[in-house]
């Protein structure tokens, strides 16, 4: 029963590559590598051609159960605000302020702290009762379609639901399921002024025609 072990086989999607796995958690590819050789020797987890999938799903549960205990005792970090969402073994994409954290690589955030950490994420509609329940066993607060006030939650990293009942669309960026690029920078767009920097970014490095100048705009002041 140790941690990383319990991350590994909670973050598993079917078909998932080790490279996958070690970006979802947060690990090295290396420190993934040996563990899935350890989980595979116990028949917890097995490797095809096609990827990594659950073997033992009696033991995913206790590694659940676990887990739940574990993050329930103590406030989760923001980068395990990032692995938690991996657990609940059902689809999501970051959007919002994340799909702009994620997009840059981690190099542009805007209104939140330590103390005020929400994470914004789309789900199923379908889903929403399991997120509910989810969230709930990890003693974390979570809402949906609105930020609450930083008062009216517990902890410092609380989740933003905003399900969706016409599917989601995925893409991977540093093991981060999030909206599409042009999607995230629509949604930039309608609040650019705030997100000036990170259309910037994001400009340069997909080589985007956004016209984002918030540093010459800066320096023109």
């Amino acid at each position: 029963m140790d941690a990383t072990a319990a991350k590994i086989v909670l973050a598993v999607q079917r078909g998932d590559s080790i490279n996958r796995v070690a970006s979802k958690i947060g690990v090295s590819y290396s420190w993934v590598y040996n563990w899935i050789e350890r989980l595979e020797d116990t028949e917890i987890i097995v490797t095809t051609d096609n990827g990594i999938q659950i073997a033992d799903h009696e033991m995913r549960q206790q590694y659940a159960d676990m887990m739940a205990a574990l993050y329930s005792r103590d406030t989760i970090s923001q980068e395990d605000a990032y692995v938690v969402p991996h657990f609940a073994d059902m689809e999501f994409a970051y959007t919002e302020i994340d799909a702009a954290y994620v997009w840059t690589h981690g190099g542009y955030q805007i209104a939140r702290s330590h103390d005020d950490y929400p994470v914004f994420i789309e789900v199923h509609k379908r889903d929403v009762e399991r997120w509910i329940a989810f969230f709930q066993q990890f003693g974390v607060d979570m809402t949906i379609n609105e930020r609450p006030d930083a008062g009216d939650v517990d902890g410092n990293v609380h989740y933003v639901l905003f399900p969706k009942t016409d599917g989601i669309d995925v893409e991977w960026v540093d093991g981060n399921p999030v909206i599409p690029l042009d999607d995230a920078v629509d949604q930039m767009m309608e609040n650019r002024p705030a997100y000036e920097p990170a259309l910037e970014i994001i400009g340069k490095e997909y080589d985007r025609d956004i016209d984002a100048s918030h540093h010459s705009a800066m320096s023109a002041d």
